[in-house]
């Protein structure tokens, strides 16, 4: 069966060689794939930046949907959304403010937050002489967030894969 080559971005495999992995990483769909990702990742106010520059599709307005999807030139936010988009990026700036101003913000990196757990820790023996329960660490709401892996990636169900009949020594 030879080798294959599966593409995260597609979500799929093929036989791989040099002609069928070239004819992949040009086509339309892998390259569309690819942009959604990289999309993902943009920050706000990227995103707002590029929407306010682009008209309203007509069609998208018109009936909720356009044949050129995440493809089309034109705007597909309405006016709520970029009412919301921009509320975000004025809080993102804000946050940023705060804490360049050195404002009590959560700070952004572990090592401040176990050494602002410790001074809390050493704090409160230091006021009490009761010894304190240790809290068990838990992950914020939503966090990490769940991905679906591909069929390549995924464990094997508990007990192995099934073997076909064919396939099992007797």
């Amino acid at each position: 069966m030879g080798k294959r080559y599966f593409c995260d971005y597609c979500d799929r495999s093929f036989q791989d060689n040099l002609h069928n992995r070239k004819k992949h990483l040009n086509g339309v769909q892998h390259l569309r794939a690819k942009r959604v990702w990289y999309d993902l990742f943009r920050d706000a106010a990227a995103i707002l930046q590029e929407e306010q520059s682009k008209k309203p599709c007509r069609k998208f307005l018109q009936t909720g949907q356009c044949d050129f999807g995440s493809n089309c030139r034109f705007s597909h936010m309405t006016e709520q959304d970029l009412e919301k988009l921009s509320a975000q990026v004025q809080g993102e700036k804000r946050l940023k403010e705060l804490q360049q101003e050195g404002a009590d913000i959560p700070p952004g990196t572990v090592e401040d937050w176990l050494e602002k757990r410790a001074q809390r820790l050493s704090a409160a023996q230091s006021n009490s002489n009761l010894p304190e329960k240790p809290v068990p660490f838990q992950y914020p709401p939503g966090w990490p967030p769940v991905q679906e892996l591909p069929p390549s990636l995924q464990a094997p169900p508990p007990g192995g894969w099934p073997v076909p009949p064919n396939l099992q020594w007797g």
